[in-house]
Formats: structure tokens, sequence, C-alpha cells
């Protein structure tokens, strides 16, 4: 059987690509290269309340927790609040959040197929057809477009000319036994001996466990080891470690994400949050356009390059600003000393700046909290913070 559009990967934007392809009027197929959906988990599972909107997924059983804030430690352990005043986040189980994903899919009308792992896409006239092992079997399946939703290291976009992402750093992180400063805060933590570039976090789960990792451009394991043993927060209540996960994030956009008869979406196409590095929200919006977008050229038998323009388009206008004020943030980021960290927590912590960040911070749209702190340049703190950031970025 021929199929109108083929879905590689079925994480949230895969399946979101689904459903959106099959309600569009798409005969679709989601294929998932392991035997089970959600399975292994390499993402700490910290989502905003807009991500899991974006999902579409009524709260279910794989919430754990609530977060309204979180308490920001600078190198020398002095912490700011951000408290959100409300739920801002989700702490979830991602292995039942994916497989609920699948279900809405599913029952969108795409049909799933799992141990099915594509090996190249070629195109043909009109189309592609994927090369592909499915349950051991060789396959081929034959489709008019493909959506390629298969992580950092997408075969898809590599098998259609469409290249790597430009930088890869590791996501690393253990469930403890860990008992949280509050357990509707995540604490997240800075500084160059354990973090380099990056931030660590603890994020509670249920009953007395965290989620405690970091993001690392090499030598992952080595700072979270540091993390656990040497940090002075993190090593005193840190116990029992279990559960390792690690994965690679994405930093940065593939040139394109179109060529004639491929979309690619979500991690595959760099669609993740350069600041938080969470790419639920991103990918799933991009999801929809790409789903939407590949059923409609399918149906109408015009598949080429210049017709899935409109989803490059379209995902670039609504995220591209937010992507490159992100990439540029990233960079001042990681020219921080830790005497930098310790000096921008000290001017954050004023009454008047921080309900500002209750009110306009947004982890999904970064750049809003950005623009308010340069409206309250006048406030000798912010103005503080401003020339800090000014004086690392010249």
């Amino acid at each position: 059987m021929e199929f109108d559009v083929v879905v590689v990967g079925a994480g949230p934007a895969g399946s979101m690509a689904a459903k959106y392809a099959a309600k569009n009027g798409a005969r679709t197929l989601l294929i998932e290269e392991h035997a089970m959906i959600g399975s292994p988990v390499s993402c700490t599972g910290h989502i905003s309340v807009k991500a899991l909107n974006e999902c579409e997924l009524p709260e279910g059983n794989f919430i754990n927790k609530r977060i309204r804030g979180a308490f920001v430690y600078a190198p020398n352990y002095h912490s700011i609040p951000i408290d959100g005043k409300r739920t801002m986040t989700y702490v979830v189980e991602r292995k039942i959040m994916d497989r609920e994903m699948a279900k809405a899919a599913a029952s969108a009308g795409a049909e799933i197929w799992v141990d099915t792992a594509v090996r190249s896409v070629k195109k043909v006239n009109g189309g592609v057809v994927l090369e592909a092992v499915s349950e051991g079997k060789r396959t081929e399946i034959p489709a008019k477009v493909v959506i390629g939703a298969d992580g950092v290291k997408s075969m898809v976009a590599k098998s259609a000319g469409l290249g790597r992402i430009p930088h890869v750093c590791a996501g690393i992180q253990v469930e403890a036994s860990y008992e949280p400063r509050d357990d509707e805060f995540v604490e997240v933590f800075l500084g160059q001996r354990y973090v380099p570039k990056f931030f660590a976090w603890a994020v509670p789960t249920s009953g007395d466990c965290c989620r405690i990792g970091l993001n690392a451009d090499s030598d992952a394991h080595m700072y979270l080891d540091r993390l656990l043993k040497e940090h002075e927060i993190v090593s005193k209540k840190a116990r029992g470690t279990v559960d390792l996960i690690m994965g690679g994030i994405p930093v940065g956009t593939l040139k394109s994400t179109v060529t004639d008869g491929v979309l690619i979406v979500g991690d595959a196409a760099g669609q993740v949050k350069p600041v938080s590095y969470g790419g639920i929200y991103m990918g799933t919006r991009c999801a929809k356009i790409a789903g939407e977008v590949a059923a409609k050229a399918a149906i109408e038998d015009n598949v080429c390059s210049a017709r899935l323009k409109e989803y490059e388009r379209r995902w670039r206008g609504e995220f591209g600003r937010e992507l490159a004020f992100g990439l540029e943030f990233r960079k001042i980021f990681g020219r921080m000393t830790d005497e930098d960290f310790n000096e921008a927590v000290t001017a954050l912590d004023d009454p008047e700046i921080l309900d500002m960040i209750t009110q306009y911070g947004d982890i999904d749209r970064p750049s809003l909290l950005a623009r308010q702190f340069f409206k309250l340049s006048t406030k000798e703190r912010v103005w503080r913070f401003v020339k800090l950031f000014s004086r690392v970025f010249f």
C-alpha cells in the first residue's frame, strides 16, 4: 500500500505531525524504530503549561508534579526565587505521555508500525520510497511525502541531503532521593566548575525523588559526577542515584528543513529553544504545520520542494526571531565567568525585578522578558544587569 504521508519517529513531534496529516485527509503511517513508543527516555520531562496544551492532551496520569517556580543558585550559592505564583510547568512521565500522543494520532486515522527502522530515503517520481527494516525484515515503504521526526541524528535528513544539525550538546541526568527546598520549585545551578556554558537542575518528581542533571558540550558524565559529589548543595541532598539517562540536544537548525518529498520536524530540524533546551512546545507547533502541509501537498499530487516550502516559511515566520535571540543569548551566557554569574544573580535579587520576571517570564518565549528588562533599564539593579551582559557580549 502506498501512503500519502509517512512520519518517521513517534516522539511528540512525530505523533503530532501524523495526527495532523491524518486529520487533513492523508493516508498516514507513523513508524517508530523501537519496539515500544516512549522507550528509551532521553528527556528530563519538565515541560511548560503551553507545551502540554500544544500536545493536545488533557491532564492525565502522566503528570507527576506541578511546578510554579525556580530557585536559581549562583556559583557562590547566593540564590533568588523566581515564583510564577501559579502552575508554570509540569513534570511528566514521557513514556506515558508519548504513548498517549501516539494513540491520539491513531484515533485521527494514522496507522502505526513499531520496531521499524528507516535505513534510507530514495526520491522517486512523485514521491519517495523508504527502505526500512520492520520486525527484522527488509521492506520498502512508498509514500508521497516523508516527515522526518527521528531526532538529532536524523537518518531522513541525512539521506535526503539536508545535512546535520550544526551542534549537538549532551543532556545527562539521574533520578535520586533528594529533598527539594520546595517541591513546587525546581532548582537551577550555575558555575563553570560544574556546568561550563550551561546550567544544572534538580527537578522534583514523585515522593522524595528529583531528577538531577545538566547539559555539556563534552565530558557530561564527569561534570555530573562532580556536581553530585562536590556541589555544596547537591552533594548534601542527593542519595541513591538510579536511572541514568543521556541524550543529544540540538543547538541551531538545519539550513533547510524541506526538499522534494521530504519535511524535517522537531529535534531533527533543530526546533529546540537555545535558552532552556526544551523542544516539545516548538516541536509540536511546527509538527502541526508539517502535517497539514504534507497532507495537502500529497492530496494535490504536488510534493516538490517549492510546494513544501510553505512549511519552512510558516515555521520560521513563527519561531525564527525567537531562535535567533536564543542563540545570541547562548553566546553571551557561554562567555560568562563565575564572577559574572554572581554579579547577575545579586543584581536580580530585587522585589521589583523579581515581580517583573514573574509577570513577563515565559520559558517558551524568553525574548518577551528581555524586552521588559530594557524598559526598566533606568533602575540601578537592572542597569547593572544590562551593563554586565553588554560587557560580556562586546
